[in-house]
């Protein structure tokens, strides 16, 4: 049995580089955002569902999806997000639990940004592991690596879940205000104690 840790944190918290980390310490990582995109890519797996949902005018002449299109009528259409969410929560979990079970190693990772936010979500994983920073930190970030403005980044923000829900949910906190290096160390820690943990549930040795 390989036990799975969900990775998560807010925009600007560094959760990408700590998925990187985990990478680089031969951790196998799944990508949720990236399982998104390939079940809209060319010949994706939800297209025909997108289109038979929401209509022919989300794509183009050879059938791409318009995704400028869809961001837009998700974000004037709430009704159009749930349609979205329900064709695509189901084929992401199916995918990932594909992806899941060909993997031998004692434990793995799932990088779901939303995971608080899409408790459907939960059952992918053994414990919920959060990468937190502040809330000024993450508009530094943001800002310095996109130019959005402050308000924009607050308003994406206030659009996820909250630091607090996040905190409460978590099983492990990793703390993230400090330099790439200090990044690294703390994932290493991580890894050599989710070794020592899971290897005790599933009687492998780290």
């Amino acid at each position: 049995m390989v036990c799975w840790v969900g990775l998560t944190g807010g925009i600007g918290s560094g959760k990408s580089q700590a998925a990187a980390e985990f990478v680089r310490l031969g951790v196998p990582v799944i990508d949720a955002d990236a399982v998104s995109r390939s079940l809209t890519a060319d010949s994706g797996a939800a297209l025909p569902e997108i289109r038979k949902a929401l209509g022919n005018q989300l794509f183009d002449a050879e059938g791409r999806l318009k995704r400028a299109a869809l961001r837009d009528m998700v974000f004037r259409r709430p009704q159009a997000k749930q349609i979205l969410e329900n064709i695509m929560h189901p084929l992401i979990l199916a995918e990932i639990r594909q992806r899941q079970s060909v993997v031998g190693q004692v434990y793995g990772v799932v990088d779901i940004p939303l995971l608080i936010e899409r408790p459907v979500f939960f059952g992918l994983t053994e414990r919920i592991l959060v990468v937190d920073v502040s809330e000024t930190t993450q508009v530094g970030r943001v800002y310095s690596r996109s130019g959005l403005e402050t308000e924009e980044i607050k308003r994406i923000m206030a659009s996820q879940a909250r630091r607090r829900d996040r905190l409460l949910a978590a099983d492990d906190v990793l703390s993230n205000e400090g330099t790439l290096a200090e990044l690294a160390g703390k994932v290493r820690r991580l890894h050599h104690y989710y070794l020592a943990l899971f290897s005790c549930f599933t009687g492998a040795n780290p």
